[in-house]
Formats: structure tokens, sequence, C-alpha cells
């Protein structure tokens, strides 16, 4: 891609550009320059499809990966030669993978999610097609967020599922989903990445993690799941998880408006969508699918969210 891109926005290459005869070779670079040296090779024989997003979140990168089984390895001869220092934490979508790093391996379904580490040997394993979101962060400034001295004793462990950290792994799969359809709304979410891969690094660790983040992510959960009720209030919501107004306020204190302002946005964010996917639905139904409690509103909130009417949104599809 060329020019100056939105915040969020993301680069997308597929294997797709090339022929068939170099299409591995040419996912090897991509996988390269997206994440650290790696090498690389294919699980089956025969036509290779891979597709990689990228999206540079400004304190953590976030790739979707879509392709054929492969075995990838970051070999000590790899790390000699470039030595990038990073955490990442791969969450599974669909097919199964496997994380091995430090003598454990962990084996991913679909909502689990595992953490490596760049500066040591890892392998990555695929038998089959799989997607997965990648979330890559800088490893010193992770460490010192959760006081650990070093990742050793925290990679290839499963994490999500039922697990505290599968509100981790929903989030970044959930932000993954809004960054490809909405960049500037992925971005204005992306602030609470960073906190949840400090989260998922103690947690793995086996620490209670610092600060909020997590019950803020599974109060935005909740929001996304009960946000089309237009009678929803901040009592609702704070009875929902057994607090206070005021406990609720302070786990939102550092987000911009707060909880209510969240709400708005999500709801703001749902419509989006439906206009996006079907472009003849009327204003007023839209509202009513959002969670909003009327035309009037609708109108109002989307444009101080967006600084376009519904309409003017719609006729331009959102870009």
């Amino acid at each position: 891609m060329s020019g100056p891109q939105p915040a969020g926005a993301a680069d997308v290459w597929t294997t797709s550009a090339v022929a068939d005869s170099r299409a591995f070779e040419y996912w090897r670079d991509l996988i390269c320059d997206t994440f650290v040296q790696l090498s690389a090779a294919p699980t089956r024989p025969g036509r290779f499809a891979g597709r990689l997003v990228h999206a540079d979140l400004g304190s953590f990168e976030m790739t979707t990966v879509h392709a054929g089984g492969q075995r990838v390895r970051r070999t000590r001869q790899l790390i000699a030669r470039a030595g990038e220092e990073y955490l990442l934490a791969s969450v599974q979508l669909a097919g199964r993978g496997r994380v091995e790093q430090d003598g454990r391996v962990a084996e991913l379904n679909p909502g689990e999610m595992a953490l490596y580490d760049s500066t040591r040997p890892y392998t990555l394993h695929f038998d089959d097609a799989f997607e997965q979101v990648v979330v890559q962060v800088p490893l010193t400034g992770m460490l010192a967020e959760t006081g650990l001295r070093d990742a050793r004793g925290v990679t290839a462990v499963k994490l999500g599922g039922t697990s505290p950290a599968g509100v981790v792994a929903q989030f970044f799969a959930g932000l993954a989903r809004l960054q490809q359809a909405d960049p500037l709304g992925a971005a204005a979410l992306a602030g609470q990445g960073r906190g949840l891969m400090a989260s998922a690094l103690a947690l793995s660790a086996g620490r209670t993690p610092r600060g909020n983040v997590l019950d803020r992510q599974r109060v935005s959960s909740f929001l996304r799941t009960a946000h089309t009720d237009p009678g929803l209030t901040v009592d609702d919501i704070a009875r929902a998880f057994a607090i206070s107004r005021r406990t609720l306020y302070r786990l939102f204190e550092d987000t911009p408006g707060g909880v209510l302002a969240l709400l708005r946005r999500i709801r703001v964010e749902h419509a989006k969508s439906l206009l996006r996917a079907d472009p003849r639905r009327p204003l007023e139904s839209v509202a009513h699918a959002c969670g909003f409690a009327g035309e009037r509103q609708f109108y109002r909130v989307f444009r101080q969210e967006t600084g376009r009417t519904p309409g003017e949104w719609r006729g331009t599809a959102g870009r």
C-alpha cells in the first residue's frame, strides 16, 4: 500500500499475487518481514495459499494469518543474525495450531492462545489450513509491567477457553474482525490491547494481573452483548457485575467519556456494520436494532462519533 494510511489501517498481502511455483518462497519472505526472521516449510504437497492482514496499532502490532499447513521455526542461528526482542501471542481462530518453546507444547483450538518469545528458539506447527491472530509487542516493556525477569516460565502455555485469559483471546479476535471492517473503530479500542497482553503474561505466570484491565474487558464484552437494549442503564451494567456505580465509573475513568461513551461507540459500530451490509435498510430499523431510543437519538450520536450523519456515511459506503 502507498501513501498515508488512516489510523489503524491495514496492509494486506497474499500469495495470489505470485505464481504458484513461488508461492511458499514469497510467503516465507512475508512472515519474516512481518514478524521476525524465521525458517518455514509447508506440511502438505501441492499449491500453497496464504494471506496476511497487518496493522500497526501504536503500542502493538496485530496480524491476521490465514494460510495452509506449515512448520515455522525460530532458530538460534536466526536469532543471532537478527536479535529482535518481542513477545508474541497467537490466538487461534480456525483450525488447530501448536506452539513449542522452552520444553513445553501448547495445542491450540479455536478460542485459545499461547505466548512465545522471539529471543529464544520456538516452533509453530499447523498440519492443515488455519487462521490466527498474532499480536506482537516489545518484550522488555511487557516484562517491566508484570515484574517478570524473563518469559521462560510463561511461553507455550495454553490460555483461553473459559479461563480469565479467554477474555484476552476474545478481545483480540474481536479487534481483528473490527479492524478489517472499521479501522478507525479498532484504533479507538486498541488502547486496551497492551494492558491485556500484560494480563495474559501475568496469567500465564500464574499471577493476578495488575490493575483492572480484565474487569474492563469483561464489562466491554457484556456491553457488546447487551447494547441492543435501549433501556440499558449504568445501574443495569453495575448490577450485572455486582459492583457499585462508583466502581464501574472508576473502571473506565481512563476511557474517553467513560462507560456510557463506550456504550455509544459500540452502538455506532454495530450501526456501521448494518449500514454496510444492507444499504437499503431504513434508518429507523437500524436505530432500533442497535439499541438507540429512536431515529433522532441515532442521528445525533452517530454524527457525534463519526462527523457524518448515518445517511452521509452510508452514501460513501463507510469510506
